[in-house]
């Protein structure tokens, strides 16, 4: 029997099942506790990790430079991905430092997805076939697929490694037949690249807080819980197709990564606020409004 340690915590919505597009070629990649600054990360993509079981997204506690979640013991979670540019990148993710697609040690030179402008996807799982993926769910460290695999080094970690699109020269169009045209038209090919090309890329179909301590007094840290990783789930319908994708350069674009552990791990390491801690920070609205006319007159003293 699978053991699930006895750690709390938080949210993300049951994605909807939707088309995306696998590529055979990519990489991989991979101060004090503070109030959550967003629910996703990034800047050429946002990268968000959803609890399927509750529908949340899960709060993102910046924390000396690095990017925090905390994770559900035994909750399924899927990695929400969205472009926020105007053309396709490539994204090749990794979960505890294994590729989610081939299941390899991961590697820039490895399988990603890719992802049309603006568009949004939620990887649901390790990838088994293209029309199956294994559940990612939170477990403890021993029974992570990484673990179970040899490979429990990195076991705590999510990563994203974006890459953009060489934009492929084409020749101008012919003038049109008119009156003759003053000038001419230059086409200049951009040297964007400059590395090797991917040949193809892959997508996934998947479908779609709290203030700082500020140097207040904690409660004496509990003992710490078993760490999480991340389990090799149940099976789960989930369709890809292949599509044509050449990287513009060797390096990726960009790196996201997002650390993850339980709650109680993450505030004994000062990176969240303890279990029971009250918000010291005066309130705009501190409770529920309700009709009462006008503002009355303060008590006479």
């Amino acid at each position: 029997m699978r053991f699930i340690p006895s750690c709390q915590l938080a949210p993300a919505r049951r994605p909807a099942a939707r088309r995306a597009f696998l590529s055979a070629a990519v990489i991989a990649l991979l101060g004090a506790g503070c109030a959550p600054a967003a629910l996703a990360v990034g800047s050429k993509v946002d990268v968000a990790v959803v609890d399927r079981d509750t529908g949340d997204t899960l709060a993102v506690y910046p924390y000396r430079g690095r990017s925090y979640i905390a994770g559900r013991p035994g909750s399924r979670y899927a990695i929400r991905v969205t472009n926020r540019t105007g053309e396709r990148v490539m994204a090749v993710m990794a979960v505890d430092g294994v590729n989610i697609i081939s299941g390899q040690t991961a590697s820039w030179s490895q399988s990603g997805y890719v992802l049309a402008p603006w568009q949004s996807y939620e990887i649901t799982g390790w990838r088994k076939s293209d029309d199956e993926v294994a559940a990612f769910e939170f477990t403890s460290l021993p029974d992570s697929y990484a673990a179970r695999t040899g490979r429990p080094d990195d076991v705590g970690v999510i990563g994203v490694a974006v890459f953009t699109e060489r934009v492929q020269w084409q020749p101008p169009p012919p003038p049109a037949p008119r009156a003759p045209s003053v000038g001419r038209l230059e086409s200049r090919r951009s040297d964007a690249g400059n590395g090797s090309a991917a040949p193809s890329g892959l997508a996934d179909k998947a479908a779609e807080s709290v203030a700082s301590a500020n140097g207040a007094a904690q409660p004496a840290a509990p003992a710490p819980a078993e760490r999480l990783g991340t389990g090799h789930g149940a099976r789960e319908s989930s369709y890809v197709t292949s599509t044509n994708f050449v990287r513009s350069s060797v390096r990726p674009a960009e790196i996201v990564s997002l650390q993850y552990d339980c709650y109680e791990n993450l505030a004994r390491a000062g990176i969240v606020p303890p279990v029971g801690w009250a918000d010291p920070s005066p309130r705009p609205f501190p409770r529920s409004a309700q009709n009462s006319g006008y503002v009355p007159n303060p008590p006479s003293r």
